[in-house]
């Protein structure tokens, strides 16, 4: 007589079937949370270690710009200081030619003509005064033609004054004084000085 198995062998299983699915499920959502959790620890560690990277150079661009300032200020200084040697060698080479001008103001002043004021404004001079005549203020235009340290005369005023003589007023320009003080310069027109009144 055959044996006939009375028994839920069906849902035993099933049941052991889904048993076994929610263990793998449960493993497999294990792994994949640590395996998740070990990503984030890598990327966390690669975070933080991009962000020292970061920092240090942070600090080591506020050190370089802090050099860079301090360079610039050096090369400010630099250029002040350079600027002053310039006015100083330039005042150290001009300082015989006021000498110079001066004598020369006294060698083209014909006789009979006098200056009242002389101003300099850069290389240009101003001469103010009297002359007997106009033609000695000519005489004085043509003397500092020949000059060797004053050039460029322009007449700016001639006027008579009542007592015969003329006031005027005269521009000229200073020469160079580029050239060394040993270098021979050609001699100065022989013109008598002026008297005063």
């Amino acid at each position: 007589m055959p044996r006939i198995n009375l028994l839920p062998w069906r849902e035993a299983q099933l049941r052991e079937r889904q048993m076994h699915f929610m263990v793998g499920l449960g493993a497999a959502t294990l792994v994949a949370g640590l395996l998740a959790f070990g990503v984030y620890l890598v990327f966390e560690s690669m975070i933080s270690a991009q962000q020292h990277r970061n920092q240090v150079l942070r600090s080591q661009i506020k050190l370089l710009d802090k050099q860079i300032e301090e360079i610039n200020s050096l090369e400010a200084s630099k250029q002040q200081f350079i600027a002053r040697m310039n006015i100083i060698e330039k005042l150290q080479r001009s300082r015989p030619a006021i000498v110079h001008v001066f004598d020369q103001i006294v060698k083209t002043l014909p006789d009979g003509t006098y200056l009242t004021a002389v101003k300099q404004t850069g290389q240009r001079l101003q001469f103010d005064g009297v002359a007997q005549s106009s033609t000695r203020v000519s005489a004085f235009m043509r003397n500092i033609d020949g000059s060797d340290w004053l050039r460029n005369p322009e007449l700016q005023v001639v006027q008579s004054n009542g007592s015969g003589g003329s006031s005027f007023t005269l521009f000229a320009d200073e020469t160079s004084t580029d050239q060394p003080d040993d270098q021979p310069k050609a001699p100065a027109p022989e013109v008598r000085r002026g008297g005063r009144p």
